[in-house]
């Protein structure tokens, strides 16, 4: 590995792996969005995102509804062949994998193996004292105050050290056991890793299962999601698409720059645009579990997903609701190194947008080009709920 790459590595790992720890308050409506496009200005929006500065080498957006589905591609998979973006491509899907967190624990809550009441110290005795009271409910809408491990001096200082470190996945709270909660459970909003590391401790704690086992018995094998995957290492399938850090000229290939461990259940799972259609049609649509678990999930708390979903974000159970000029969309975003993606769907699930880009945009890095993302994004959703036939 070149020094530059190797130094440019430890840099990525040090500022992408932790996720935004700062409280965050309902997303504002994009402003830039425009009224809803015709059917062609949506592959225009997707070129003019590749072809901005610092923009993804690749976007794929798989628009589902009325029993059809549109893909809309951008730019290519891999700089180095020009191969096209395609719904089978491999991708890490970033924090959405928080989604699939929650899909496996309000499907054990209907099951009744765990309850949305259920604390940390009941089935977790292990963790620190001073969170033993954080419930079930509170990690899954991160009201927790858990704080958050990927943000720790000690994790971040073994990524930049080697960032295909193998991490103990179960042991990565470890790296916060000496801290306190950051504020009394239940009075803000606050995004962290550590919620989804804390919810995938429980469900195996509470069935004796292995968190990856439960994935395929709850959540791959009812949704029919085949070429989804939680792995441990740092390589992607082929064919994949390639994730670039477009900060340098020309991009870097991160796609595995860093191991799939230190962030195992908050944002560790590979899938494709094809399989993540499946899944938020089937996860938004409440096809997992019945009625009255759905109706919790939907108990809406001021809340951001990171980076902030299109329109106006309101945090539910492992998805928030995106209030949109054209309507409502349920879903989840993640960025990651050279990844940032969106799912969502109609409350029923009929309607769905799977959008990925293959370049870290995030507030903090990308402010700007986050703006302009989620204007696109919008303008996808509003063509998702037009009318047949506009």
């Amino acid at each position: 590995m070149p020094h530059r790459f190797a130094v440019r590595s430890c840099l990525l790992a040090s500022c992408f792996v932790a996720v935004c720890v700062t409280a965050l308050g309902p997303a504002a409506t994009s402003r830039a969005a425009t009224p809803a496009p015709h059917r062609d200005d949506l592959q225009q929006q997707a070129e003019q995102l590749v072809r901005t500065p610092g923009g993804p080498p690749g976007v794929i957006a798989v628009l589902r509804r009325d029993g059809t589905t549109r893909v809309v591609r951008a730019g290519v998979a891999d700089l180095a062949t020009g191969r096209l973006p395609s719904p089978h491509d491999h991708m890490r899907i970033a924090s959405t994998a928080k989604a699939f967190s929650g899909a496996v624990a309000l499907s054990l809550v209907d099951r009744h193996a765990l309850r949305l009441n259920e604390t940390l110290g009941e089935r977790l005795p292990r963790l620190p004292r001073a969170w033993h009271r954080v419930t079930l409910r509170q990690l899954l809408n991160h009201t927790s105050g858990l704080p958050d491990f990927s943000a720790a001096a000690e994790f971040r200082s073994i990524l930049a050290a080697d960032p295909h470190h193998h991490f103990d996945s179960r042991r990565l709270l470890d790296f916060v056991a000496d801290q306190p909660l950051n504020f009394r459970p239940g009075t803000q909003y606050r995004y962290s890793n550590s919620d989804n590391i804390a919810v995938a401790l429980m469900a195996e704690a509470a069935t004796r299962s292995p968190y990856e086992l439960l994935l395929r018995v709850l959540v791959y094998r009812p949704l029919d999601l085949h070429n989804t995957t939680l792995p441990q290492g740092y390589l992607i399938p082929e064919p994949y698409l390639h994730g670039y850090d477009t900060t340098v000229s020309p991009p870097e290939d991160v796609s595995e720059i860093l191991g799939a461990s230190g962030s195992w259940a908050s944002g560790g799972i590979i899938s494709t645009p094809a399989d993540m259609t499946r899944f938020i049609r089937g996860y938004a649509g409440g096809a997992l579990y019945g009625r009255g678990v759905v109706h919790e999930q939907r108990r809406w708390i001021a809340g951001a997903s990171e980076p902030a979903g299109p329109g106006r974000n309101m945090a539910g159970l492992a998805v928030f609701r995106y209030a949109t000029r054209c309507g409502v969309v349920l879903g989840h975003t993640g960025n990651f190194p050279g990844y940032t993606q969106l799912i969502a769907a109609t409350p029923d699930g009929r309607r769905s947008l799977t959008f990925s880009v293959t370049t870290q945009i995030n507030e903090s890095q990308k402010p700007e080009l986050l703006s302009r993302l989620r204007a696109v994004q919008e303008n996808f959703v509003c063509a998702l709920l037009a009318r047949s036939g506009h």
